[in-house]
């Protein structure tokens, strides 16, 4: 068996924590280095239009809050529920800019992934990412990795502003920027919902079942039909 390996697949379509990247370095390095950092942040920035623009949508969708330190709890709030709203992670990339320039941590990537992105992209497939993460915080991430710049290998960057990772239109909104067919597109993800709404929209699909992210294996009807793999050196595009 070589999940993934289909003789169409052009391009790769990958998400990012849980995948190409573990989960613990989301939640116990960026999570509360946003979190301790979002006062300050605010406090310096919040004038700046494109702060302000993401402080106000928080502000708006929660009854007009006026205050930014009622805007930085809420938002403090987004972040212990691990909420996937685009003001947060757009503002989340912003301060982690901060904390990758300072070399106050790299980015956490498997070496299986980091191997297998390199092999794919000197064979010719064309990579990109598709993450909850904004746009910008993908780019800082692959920018700054344990294994050092790796956004060469990426040439399409996705966020929540394409649409809900669970939402089947999301994909096809992918394919049709990607100007790829969704059948020649396989998408890589730890999570079976969305793997599930790729299948929909037509992508090709493989489940990241890490054994560090998740100690307890999904198999069985627990893959919802999905090839299922422990490392990206399982898969054959």
């Amino acid at each position: 068996m070589n999940p993934g390996r289909r003789a169409d697949v052009r391009t790769i379509l990958t998400d990012i924590e849980g995948t190409t990247s573990s989960i613990s370095f989301v939640k116990d390095v960026l999570f509360p280095y946003a979190r301790r950092a979002l006062p300050a942040f605010v406090a310096a920035h919040g004038h700046e239009p494109e702060v302000r623009r993401w402080l106000d949508v928080v502000a708006a969708e929660n009854g007009g809050l006026c205050q930014d330190e009622m805007i930085v709890e809420t938002l403090q709030g987004w972040i212990d529920a691990d909420r996937k709203h685009t003001a947060l992670k757009a503002l989340q990339g912003m301060l982690w800019e901060k904390g990758y320039g300072s070399a106050d941590f790299t980015a956490h990537m498997y070496p299986d992934a980091v191997e297998a992105l390199g092999r794919w992209h000197a064979a010719g497939h064309r990579i990109a990412v598709y993450s909850s993460g904004s746009v910008p915080a993908q780019k800082l991430f692959f920018g700054h990795s344990d294994a050092g710049d790796l956004t060469p290998l990426i040439s399409g960057w996705f966020d929540t502003e394409t649409g809900g990772k669970r939402e089947a239109e999301s994909y096809r909104r992918i394919s049709a920027a990607l100007g790829v067919p969704a059948g020649e597109l396989l998408f890589l993800s730890d999570v079976v919902e969305e793997l599930d709404a790729a299948r929909e929209a037509g992508l090709g699909t493989v489940l990241l079942d890490r054994r560090n992210d998740y100690p307890q294996p999904r198999l069985g009807e627990a893959t919802h039909g999905h090839a299922r793999v422990e490392s990206f050196a399982d898969i054959t595009p």
